[in-house]
């Protein structure tokens, strides 16, 4: 019989020469609460394990493969819900709960008039709707098995969002007369790879990741164009950004007309988000 203490201990152990020291210990407890259903507590404390779950060791055995811990549990925490995921959309970050948590401090009016181009999961337009007033959301994705898992989730919270599978580089922004806008498009560009974790290479979607080396803010221009058409006088921009291009977001907005434009830092410091007003 082996305890819940010592099976950390030897999952832990493994992950390290893979993960940073700290990541390690958590996707080890991430693992073990999931599946035997305990708090850490539970498992520090050295509680004895009468029966191991056939399936924890195969969800070890694809950690060490790489595939990334969400995948594996299918679903994500992302402010204070779990959502559903899986490779077809991306893995809901810290940033974007930064992002939502910005939009939601600086809109407390009701009924506001929503929409988030490239939805993946749904994370940001199901939060708003669930944390704000009678707000009116949409989101849209170009890919249908995205839209299938953002539904899937509205569904299972509770969330009024309407759903729609359109391109954005080449069909203008399906609904006006905006409040909010808000986007977290592909951002990192090829080049990047290098820097990546591999189970983020290998596994989540590079529909939702990659852009081109020699056009990475495509997806910024094209959706601050045509938000000035959707948006309503007065209506409010934000993206989510890649540090490394915060100056050049900033100059793109005020050379679009927006007014109040505002790189925002996330908690590690880093320039993250941007923020704007429809003149």
């Amino acid at each position: 019989m082996i305890s819940a203490r010592a099976l950390y201990q030897s999952y832990h152990s493994s992950l390290q020469p893979m993960y940073p020291e700290q990541e390690a210990s958590q996707l080890a407890f991430w693992l073990l609460e999931h599946f035997l259903g305990w708090k850490r507590g539970d498992i520090v404390r050295n509680a004895s394990l009468p029966e191991l779950p056939n399936d924890i060791q195969v969800a070890f055995e694809r950690l060490m493969e790489g595939h990334p811990i969400q995948y594996i549990l299918g679903e994500a925490p992302f402010y204070g819900r779990d959502f559903k995921v899986d490779p077809s959309v991306l893995i809901p970050r810290n940033e974007t709960e930064e992002l939502v948590h910005l939009i939601l401090k600086d809109n407390l009016q009701a009924g506001l008039q929503i929409m988030d181009i490239g939805t993946g999961s749904g994370c940001i337009p199901i939060t708003l709707f669930l944390e704000m007033a009678h707000p009116v959301v949409h989101a849209m994705d170009i890919s249908k098995e995205a839209l299938q898992m953002a539904q899937e989730n509205a569904k299972r919270l509770g969330a009024k969002v309407t759903f729609l599978q359109t391109d954005i580089l080449s069909k203008e922004i399906p609904i006006n007369q905006l409040d909010i806008l808000v986007s977290n498009p592909p951002y990192v560009r090829e080049l990047e790879k290098a820097h990546m974790h591999k189970n983020v290479l290998e596994h989540e979607p590079s529909l939702a990741l990659f852009v081109s080396n020699e056009d990475p803010l495509v997806f910024y221009r094209t959706i601050a164009t045509k938000g000035l058409k959707a948006l309503n006088p007065g209506g409010k921009l934000y993206f989510e950004i890649n540090e490394a291009f915060a100056k050049e977001m900033e100059t793109l907005a005020e050379s679009l007309g927006y007014r109040h434009v505002t790189i925002h830092d996330d908690l590690q410091g880093k320039p993250r988000m941007l923020s704007a007003i429809r003149p």
